[in-house]
């Protein structure tokens, strides 16, 4: 099969021989990872979901994760997310240990997840989606009420700094959906996350919203969050990620450059045509 990708108006081809190269031992210089997973596993009864899985995440850096159906992608990023806690090994994050009880302890530290459905009250504005369960208050003492202006002021700060058309008074059930994914995204600002998992977010969207999204990938990489990209879809991998980690049956078969990786590669590791690389 003859794949030929194409990246920000060039195929992958162009766009790996344009990436820096490894240095003299094999590797291009690593920056302090800002998540490091070592040899995590989960597993439910019987059914080993994630196997001695061990990664790590640098800061403004993008990861696609990649794998078939019941791989282990949603279980370990559930783990990351706060969800599960694993059954063996240990997170660390600015190389501290990482240990997770629910979902709002991941998000105390700077750990946000887009959910694929995205998670949106379809009656409430753009700026109300962002601001849910922290909504801004004026007032003294108990005579409090919410602060609309100043939720609509940063909220479109928010969408500026994505370059998104979104709007903070528009009705989310009005928008197409990659301004959805823009509310959702902007949530996760508000908060100064440092890793942005995000699930499937081009799925069942047009050509032209999937172009949006990824842009708001990028610039969340320009702001130096990372984003862990979980997809089905090759093109939006090798187009957005700068490494793409693939699993197969609960276990990690590879951790690569996008530059030193190819969509034919990928395609043999998560089929298992290709048993594993380094």
């Amino acid at each position: 099969m003859d794949f030929k990708i194409a990246v920000s108006g060039r195929s992958w081809g162009e766009r790996a021989a344009a990436e820096p190269q490894a240095g003299k031992h094999g590797e291009a210089r690593r920056l302090v990872a800002v998540l490091e997973l070592t040899n995590i596993s989960k597993h439910f009864g019987a059914i080993q979901a994630v196997n001695d899985v061990s990664l790590s995440i640098e800061p403004g850096q993008v990861v696609g994760l990649m794998g078939d159906n019941g791989a282990g992608k949603s279980t370990l990023v559930k783990m990351i997310a706060g969800n599960f806690r694993p059954s063996h090994g240990t997170m660390q994050m600015d190389g501290k240990d990482l240990i997770l009880h629910k979902p709002v302890e991941a998000r105390q530290h700077g750990i946000e997840i887009v959910h694929q459905d995205l998670a949106l009250c379809n009656n409430l504005t753009a700026a109300a989606n962002v601001y849910l369960g922290r909504e801004l208050r004026r007032g003294v003492g108990p005579f409090r009420i919410l602060d609309y202006a100043a939720m609509y002021k940063r909220a479109g700060q928010i969408f500026a700094v994505l370059k998104s058309e979104t709007r903070p008074r528009d009705l989310v059930k009005q928008m197409s959906g990659g301004q959805r994914q823009a509310v959702a995204i902007a949530r996760t600002m508000l908060s100064q996350a440092k890793i942005v998992l995000m699930d499937e977010p081009t799925a069942a969207i047009s050509v032209r919203q999937v172009a949006e999204v990824l842009n708001l990938i990028r610039h969340l990489r320009d702001q130096g969050i990372s984003v862990v990209l979980i997809s089905h879809r090759m093109p939006d991998v090798f187009d957005v990620a700068d490494r793409v980690i693939v699993m197969r049956r609960g276990r990690k078969v590879a951790d690569k450059t996008i530059a030193s990786s190819s969509p034919e590669e990928v395609t043999g590791l998560i089929t298992g045509a290709i048993e594993q690389v380094s």
